[in-house]
């Protein structure tokens, strides 16, 4: 019966009305200021990295960032490839810098992009044209009352453009080129200084950790002008010995520890995490200490100090790239609190499942998208596959649960590679087993520039009746030759009043124990 009722939760999604209301009362009234554990999902039951998506139900799209908190909100900034960058693809648009925010880690609203990068200055900068702009970092400045955010680039001397806002989520406006002590003299557009991480100290005082590619990929860390928008000069340098990169700078208990990639291995899944410590963070630092050989199955990207009145959580992510493929919009993450022995040495990261950790919790936005929803497959759990090409053809069936006009079928599909046909897509009746029958009740075609390169819901609108308590098939197949079109699938808790079904050169075959993610919505007659 338990087993039962937690897939009829995640199946068929509700709101938990007592909790949503007392977030929204403590939220209002100021209390609530005790934290809760929250589970935080990097693996399924088999040990499948699996997508991490907004509550809007498209998938997070922000990489090589980090997690700050704000105001009691948690943001999530990152580089975003939805719209195809590839790295060294001299013909890959530059995405721009997401971000999404949160009341608990857990359910993450998608606030845009931090500025617009769509104009020719920006695809200038950092399209396949150049190395890239990666690593959005943020810090507050109490004195100027300034959101500061940093991003590494590779069209100046420096490696930085630096911009501020007043608002955490932007927009940001670009201020003037920051200067920094290491690579000064060194010609513009070149591989000088690289990945990064801001930092702000207990006194106020901030600082930038950064990478020297002139010295191999060492570690430099320098001090911050009051406004945190330039370096004063003073640094330490070759705080590691070389071939590292993607610094995180962090505080407990009055020593200061910096983790970073070892070794230094662009978009690698499974290089390791070591770290350093200090009592200044200038130095002297210690030697290098490994908590991981594979970092989860990808590469270090941030380590987050998330500060409540209470407690403090040090929150370490890594990017779990695909390995330099074509398409690392399909990247997920792995989060977890990082733990520390007696005498404060930081212990070897898990790469658990999933892990609990206490923070502040807010109220969820309320899902107002959501009306007229009648089916759901759920967001949890769910792994990427594309193969939709060549005529190859994948179907999801479900039961209409009242009757009326079938308004709108959202499927979760994205484009690999560069498809020379689109995406086809037909709803039919459907046998008892869950398999297509008869002639299709709606037909349309989705051109390939109508997909990104991220996990997202793509939207139809069949406008056809349907009977409560008959099934139907949602069918999608694409003649293309070039790349393939994706679709998210869960083979843990799969919706139980239907199939998932594929077809290739012969008939179909149901694949058990698997549903796909989708959504459909009947209005009333």
């Amino acid at each position: 019966m338990l087993a039962a009722f937690l897939l009829f939760l995640i199946v068929f999604p509700v709101t938990d009305t007592f909790s949503q209301s007392k977030r929204k009362r403590d939220a209002a009234t100021g209390k609530g200021n005790t934290l809760s554990p929250v589970s935080i999902v990097n693996f399924n039951e088999s040990g499948k990295q699996v997508t991490r998506f907004d509550i809007a139900g498209d998938a997070i799209d922000a990489h090589d960032g980090e997690i700050a908190y704000f105001d009691g909100t948690y943001y999530l900034y990152g580089t975003s490839y939805d719209c195809g960058f590839a790295w060294q693809n001299k013909s890959a648009p530059f995405c721009g810098f997401k971000v999404y925010a949160s009341p608990d880690l857990v359910n993450w609203t998608d606030k845009g992009y931090l500025f617009d990068a769509k104009n020719p200055v920006w695809q200038s900068r950092c399209n396949g044209n150049t190395y890239g702009c990666f690593r959005p970092h943020v810090v507050f400045n109490k004195k100027t009352g300034l959101y500061v955010l940093w991003v590494n680039v590779y069209d100046n001397v420096v490696g930085f453009r630096v911009f501020t806002s007043k608002n955490p989520a932007g927009p940001f406006t670009e201020v003037e080129n920051p200067k920094l002590a290491v690579n000064q003299n060194a010609e513009a557009a070149g591989l000088n200084n690289g990945d990064h991480d801001t930092f702000v100290d207990d006194d106020g005082k901030g600082y930038v950790a950064y990478t020297d590619w002139r010295t191999k990929g060492t570690i430099v860390i320098e001090e911050l002008t009051d406004d945190y928008l330039s370096g004063t000069g003073k640094h330490v340098k070759a705080v590691t010995p070389g071939k590292t990169e993607a610094p995180g700078l962090m505080k407990r208990n009055g020593i200061y520890y910096l983790l970073y990639s070892d070794p230094n291995c662009g978009y690698c899944s499974g290089t390791g995490t070591s770290y350093r410590t200090a009592k200044s963070p200038l130095g002297p630092w210690s030697e290098g200490i490994s908590i991981s050989d594979k970092s989860c199955g990808g590469q270090p990207s941030f380590v987050s100090t998330i500060q409540f009145d209470s407690e403090t959580v040090y929150l370490y992510g890594s990017d779990l790239w695909n390995n330099a493929a074509k398409n690392e919009a399909l990247a997920n993450y792995f989060w977890a609190p990082l733990k520390f022995d007696e005498k404060g040495a930081i212990e070897p990261v898990p790469c658990n499942p999933s892990e609990n950790v206490r923070v502040k919790v807010g109220a969820v936005p309320d899902q107002k998208s959501r009306k007229n929803i009648d089916n759901s497959s759920g967001r949890e759990g769910f792994t990427t596959q594309c193969d939709i090409s060549n005529g190859k053809e994948r179907t999801q069936s479900f039961v209409a649960t009242r009757s009326g006009k079938l308004s709108e079928v959202n499927f979760t599909t994205f484009r690999d590679g560069y498809p020379d046909s689109g995406l086809e897509l037909n709803i039919y009746p459907a046998t008892d087993s869950g398999l297509p029958t008869g002639s299709s009740l709606f037909a349309t075609v989705a051109e390939p520039d109508s997909m990104g390169w991220a996990p997202k819901r793509l939207h139809f609108n069949p406008n056809i009746q349907v009977e409560k308590g008959k099934k139907y098939v949602i069918a999608l197949k694409s003649k293309t030759t070039k790349g393939c079109y994706g679709f998210q699938f869960n083979d843990s808790l799969s919706y139980p009043k239907g199939a998932a079904a594929v077809k290739g050169d012969g008939d179909f075959v149901i694949e058990k124990n698997r549903s796909l993610k989708f959504e459909t919505y009947i209005s009333p007659k």
